[in-house]
């Protein structure tokens, strides 16, 4: 018994020894990995699992953390006690809401401003593996809203930054990383691979293919969206709930990226808790309800849809993965994607009643005296304009125009010349041109018969007249 309780205690104590090598091991490569992040080379950090794809589109990631992996017999590892113990004091959640979460495999589609609370909580909670798909680099206007990226990454994929990011976050986490735009074909293979798949894009033509894929492949689907002080949230997918398709037959009109960068914060960490009431089966996800968040007024409500006669999810659906790989998600959604096409330049008025930027640059220069009315909304101007210009917003026009007379009649006369103008000229500037030709035509019905409009906006202005007009559209 004596040797053989000797033999038990040099065991253990090898065991303990190698653990401790362990910890020394993980505690360096989340110090060389942070490293990575805050030093100015973000170039030449270099990311053991950097592909376009993997390099075996059929082989599923390995989906077990090592915290799971090293607890297999049942019970909780030393390792997972340290990290997540709050998560196992957790009445609802446990040991074995933990051991699920860590043999999960999530897909992350979209490290943007959705994307990055996701990840990186996904990563700090201990999913097993972590999928991140991106194609774009970061930039320097991404980083109010993408919290997963640091300036040192500017420029750089987003993939390996956001990847980085989780990795120095949780080091017993795989995380995989697909620097590419997803398309039907790749889409199966990639998708196939993991258990949830995550909806961060913000993109109308994104939704509906990774909804459709779901729906063929069988797999959740976390999806947000937000745009401005709004945001919304379902499940789609899972436990009987329906998929995009069902909610939009057709596409809606995309709305783009711009708003309060804490918005998609908020929507990206709660689809991350829709992930993990998937993952690990606690609690009840967003499955046949959409969540509305209004940031205005911290209100949250809930609706109910589902369509029966689904093409993709419905009672006789006719949406095969043959049909998946062929369908131009593309051309499908283009007539949505107002985000992504300039307002076509109209003509409304007489070219006598118009004059070019660099017309009005020579006015400009000569310092005669004239107004420069600016039509756009008060939030855009603030942000950009031409000096000494007037803001007077489109909507707010006709109730002002006693105040423009005012205006004008306090303005220097011009010089006079034979048969030259006796009223000051009112120049009139918009965006892109358009709306600035509505007012000329408003205010040369009210009298204002030396109003312009300056051709092409602000946008002509800053590519023909002022290069280093600050450009925020």
């Amino acid at each position: 018994m004596g040797g053989g309780g000797g033999r038990t205690e040099a065991i253990m104590r090898e065991i303990a020894s190698l653990r401790a090598q362990r910890d020394e091991l993980d505690r360096r490569i989340r110090f060389f990995e942070s490293q990575l992040r805050v030093g100015a080379g973000a170039g030449t950090a270099a990311s053991p699992t950097t592909t376009t794809l993997p390099s075996s589109l059929s082989a599923k990631p390995d989906a077990m953390g090592s915290h799971a992996a090293a607890g297999d017999g049942g019970g909780a590892t030393p390792g997972m006690i340290g990290r997540y113990r709050r998560h196992l004091l957790l009445p609802e959640f446990g040991v074995q809401g933990q051991r699920r979460l860590s043999r999960s495999s999530v897909l992350v589609v979209g490290a943007g401003g959705l994307g990055s609370p996701v990840a990186m909580y996904l990563a700090a909670c201990g999913v097993g593996c972590l999928g991140i798909v991106d194609s774009d680099d970061v930039e320097l206007d991404n980083l109010h809203r993408q919290v997963i990226h640091i300036e040192a990454y500017v420029g750089h994929p987003k993939v390996k930054s956001a990847a980085a990011a989780c990795r120095a976050i949780n080091s017993s986490v795989k995380v995989m990383e697909y620097r590419l735009k997803l398309k039907p074909k790749v889409a199966l293979d990639i998708v196939r691979q993991y258990d949830i798949v995550v909806d961060a894009t913000n993109s109308i033509t994104s939704r509906y293919m990774l909804s459709d894929c779901c729906v063929l492949l069988n797999k959740p689907l976390i999806s947000g969206s937000a745009f401005g002080l709004e945001g919304q949230l379902t499940v789609y997918n899972h436990n009987g709930s329906p998929c995009y398709r069902c909610l939009f037959p057709n596409p809606p009109v995309s709305t783009g990226c711009q708003g309060l960068g804490v918005v998609p914060g908020v929507i990206g960490c709660l689809q991350t808790l829709e992930v993990i009431k998937v993952a690990t089966g606690v609690g009840e996800p967003l499955c046949g309800r959409m969540l509305l968040f209004d940031a205005l007024s911290s209100r949250f409500k809930t609706v109910r849809r589902r369509s029966s006669s689904c093409m993709v999810c419905g009672e006789n659906p006719s949406f095969t993965q043959h049909v998946f790989m062929m369908f131009d998600y593309d051309n499908f959604t283009k007539s949505s994607d107002s985000s992504s096409k300039p307002a076509p330049r109209l003509n409304l008025i007489p070219e006598n009643a118009r004059v070019t930027c660099r017309e009005y640059k020579r006015v400009l220069d000569a310092g005669k005296p004239h107004l420069l009315l600016d039509v756009r909304l008060a939030h855009h101007f603030q942000i950009a304009s031409i000096p000494r210009s007037l803001n007077v917003p489109f909507p707010d026009l006709e109730k002002k125009l006693p105040l423009l007379r005012q205006a004008l009649n306090k303005a220097p006369p011009p010089a006079r010349s034979g048969g030259g103008h006796k009223q000051c000229p009112l120049y009139v500037v918009s965006r892109g041109g358009n709306d600035s030709q509505v007012a000329v035509g408003v205010l040369r019905e009210n009298g204002f018969l030396y109003a312009s409009d300056i051709a092409g906006g602000l946008e002509a202005w800053a590519a023909e007249a002022d290069p280093n007009f600050l450009v925020y559209w």
